[in-house]
């Protein structure tokens, strides 16, 4: 086996001989003999094109590129042995990173308290954000790069859901829009002019369709765009209206201008969840930090 293309069993001699400062007591610690360790360092020595070693006084002195190696060679050597052998997870001194996908109204309203309950429970652990988007070029959760995911999604082949919480979807529109004069019929209603929201191409949300379609009206969609944060700014600067999660509206709604309108629309809501792939499901760190998230999102959207 090797570690950026040296020999495995050369590493962890040379490892050996700058820990102890010496070949004798390197060759104790590896329980090989002194020859052992002296041929090992001659063979680095042709590989790197470098003495590594040199004598000063009864022992010896690492050269410069020696010591710029220890560094490197002692931490890939940890992590090997931490990979191979399951190395104890300490959520104190664990600095994994930790990648977690959701929309950004999620990002909005419930991403800071994620990341401080993480902060407290994991506090040298680095917190990734990816957008739906980014989810799906990143693989999904069947890759390596996404440890888990806030959404709408729903469990599949291998993929684990955990209920968060419920969000119902409230039609909002700037404050002195004349709908908000009264109550819409459901004439009026299909007289408005919609923003819709599709976090990833093509994606729209289906109950809020289908809403519409029992009462027979098709939505006249002006614009598409990929976040709700976006959709809620062009709604306070135009007479569009929008489709938002009322929590997005609870906390952008007043610095925006925007209100909600009333209509003859059947109530809309939308489960969020927790989704995992199998693959990740028993690893200490990320059944940790799947308990984090669930904490600081679950209860009322």
């Amino acid at each position: 086996m090797t570690i950026y293309g040296l020999d495995l069993n050369l590493l962890v001699v040379l490892d050996a001989v700058l820990s102890e400062g010496g070949v004798g007591r390197a060759a104790r610690r590896l329980h090989v003999t002194p020859s052992t360790v002296s041929n090992a360092l001659a063979r680095l020595r042709d590989l790197l094109d470098d003495p590594l070693l040199v004598r000063d006084g009864r022992g010896v002195v690492p050269t410069p590129r020696a010591v710029a190696l220890a560094p490197v060679i002692a931490r890939a050597l940890r992590d090997l042995d931490q990979a191979v052998h399951g190395g104890g997870f300490d959520p104190l001194t664990t600095d994994r990173q930790l990648t977690l996908a959701m929309a950004d109204v999620v990002q909005v309203v419930k991403l800071p308290r994620i990341a401080a309950a993480l902060a407290a429970r994991m506090p040298r652990a680095r917190l990734r954000v990816l957008s739906i988007d980014g989810l799906h070029a990143a693989g999904g959760l069947a890759g390596p790069e996404v440890d888990a995911v806030i959404g709408a999604g729903d469990p599949g082949p291998a993929v684990r859901v955990r209920p968060l919480y419920q969000e119902q979807i409230v039609l909002v529109a700037r404050g002195g829009h004349p709908a908000l004069r009264r109550r819409l019929t459901q004439a009026q209603l299909g007289a408005l002019r919609h923003v819709d929201v599709q976090v990833a191409t093509g994606m729209g949300n289906q109950r809020l369709a289908a809403s519409y379609a029992a009462l027979g009206i098709e939505r006249a969609i002006a614009a598409i765009v990929p976040t709700f944060t976006a959709a809620a700014a062009v709604v306070a600067g135009t007479d569009l209206v929008a489709s938002l999660p009322a929590s997005l509206v609870d906390v952008l709604g007043s610095r925006l201008g925007l209100r909600r309108v009333a209509t003859p629309l059947a109530p809309v809501r939308t489960n969020i969840n927790l989704l995992w792939h199998q693959r990740t499901h028993d690893e200490p760190a990320l059944q940790l930090f799947r308990e984090v998230v669930t904490r600081a999102t679950a209860g009322a959207g």
